[in-house]
This record gives C-alpha cells, sequence and structure tokens, in this order.
C-alpha cells in the first residue's frame, strides 16, 4: 500500500563462534504516514539491528519487508559514512546522491551538528556523538517519509536535543517514525503507537502504559532504594 512500511514475518539470525544467534524471529507490523512506533527493549534485544532491516542497511534471514515510502538511514548510526573522508566530503557525497545543493546543505550541517573545525576532519577520528550529531544534520537534509530514531535523545545536550526535537516533530510532524530509546518519557511523549522487544519477539500496543508495565516485568525491573515514585522514569 502506498505510503506504508510493512514487515511480514522477519526473522534475522547472525552466525557466531558458538552457534547461530537468533535475534529477531517473526517480527511483523504495518507502519504509515504520520505514526510514530515507539520500541522498548533491553541492551542487545535486537532493536538497532531491526531498523537497519527496515532502513536497508541489512536483509533479513527470512520473511519480506515493503517500503512505499522513501526511509532515512537510522539517526544515530554512522555506518553510512565514508570514514576516510571528512565530514564536509561526506556532506558532498550525500548531496550528490541524491542531487542536493552542496552549499546549501554544508551551511546547514554546520550550523546543526556544532562540530566546528572538525567537521573538515576525517570521521574516522569523531567521536561516538559527534558522528551521531553529523548523521543526525546530514539526516535533515534529505527529506525522508520515514526517520529512524536509534537513541538519538542520548547524543549531546539539552539544547541539541530540542534543536532535533523541533526538527522531527515540529517540522516533519507530518512523517511516519520508528523510535528506539531507553527514555521511556521520550518514547511516551513522541510516539503514538508502542512496542516490546523482547526474546527476538515484537508485541504492539496501542497503550503506553500497559507495553511499559509489561516491558518493565519482562526485563524483570525493579526500582532501586530511594527511586523517586514516578510513572515513569528512565529504565
Amino acid at each position: 500500500m502506498k505510503g506504508t512500511i510493512r514487515l511480514d514475518n522477519i526473522r534475522k539470525v547472525y552466525p557466531t563462534r558458538f552457534g547461530e544467534k537468533l535475534v529477531l524471529d517473526g517480527v511483523g507490523f504495518e507502519l504509515s504516514m504520520g505514526e510514530r512506533l515507539g520500541v522498548l527493549g533491553r541492551n542487545g534485544a535486537g532493536k538497532s539491528t531491526m531498523a537497519r532491516l527496515i532502513s536497508g542497511a541489512e536483509k533479513p534471514t527470512s520473511g519480506k519487508i515493503e517500503r512505499h515510502m522513501s526511509v532515512s538511514w537510522p539517526l544515530a548510526f554512522g555506518g553510512a559514512f565514508q570514514y576516510q573522508l571528512t565530514g564536509q566530503d561526506n556532506v558532498r557525497f550525500i548531496s550528490r546522491i541524491y542531487g542536493q545543493d552542496f552549499k546549501r546543505n554544508l551551511a546547514f550541517v554546520e550550523e546543526f551538528a556544532e562540530l566546528g573545525p572538525y567537521l573538515r576532519e576525517p570521521v574516522r577520528i569523531y567521536s561516538s556523538g559527534m558522528k551521531a550529531r553529523l548523521a543526525f544534520a546530514i539526516s535533515m537534509i534529505i527529506e525522508f517519509d520515514c526517520f529512524l530514531i536509534d537513541e538519538i535523545a542520548s547524543v549531546g545536550d539539552a539544547r541539541f536535543h530540542d534543536k532535533c526535537n523541533f526538527e522531527l516533530f515540529e517540522k516533519r510532524g507530518d512523517r511516519a517514525m520508528v523510535i528506539i530509546s531507553h527514555d521511556a518519557a521520550y518514547v511516551r511523549d513522541n510516539c503514538s503507537r508502542w512496542a516490546v522487544l523482547h526474546d527476538a519477539k515484537l508485541t504492539l500496543y496501542d497503550d503506553f502504559e500497559l507495553a511499559y508495565a509489561d516491558f518493565k516485568e519482562l526485563i524483570q525491573w525493579k526500582p532501586p532504594v530511594g527511586w523517586p515514585n514516578v510513572e515513569v522514569a528512565t529504565a
């Protein structure tokens, strides 16, 4: 269907020294324009793997992904970069691929990513945070229909978060999004649907409180002594 992304019975297996590692097993959902799906899961649950599959950076072991809209790379993922090139040259490269105006894009990235002179240094010397900021800024110069947001809330300071949120949720509030974050409040506040990924299975929810309660039960989360009595805290 036009304007949708559909995952059908997705299975992803990685070979390891100890045998096959099943990361996703029978995962399926459909996402339409304007919908924001928030995904909760512990570290290593397969959330970032799912984002890479949706983007096309990786292929599933089995199952089918249908994309009837343009999809970004994961916004906190620098895997699309040419690491020997400078940040500036990566902007030039992406601009050329998508037929964009390089000078206009460079001006935006310089202002938004706040990398200063490092924008003219090889990406291979960047910290993970610098790569994520560059990836986010470059993603904003291309008008995708669907944005994949992988832990972008953990990048940069509060002012940078505000800039990211304005670009995504204000200027592009009509787009589809898949949001992965350990910050439960961020997922609650910015999504219209939710999912929990646990033991390679994805469960979908229309109610955040139910999704979050099930997530905490699945991971056997218990508040530490002195934990504030609030409805939602970072898990």
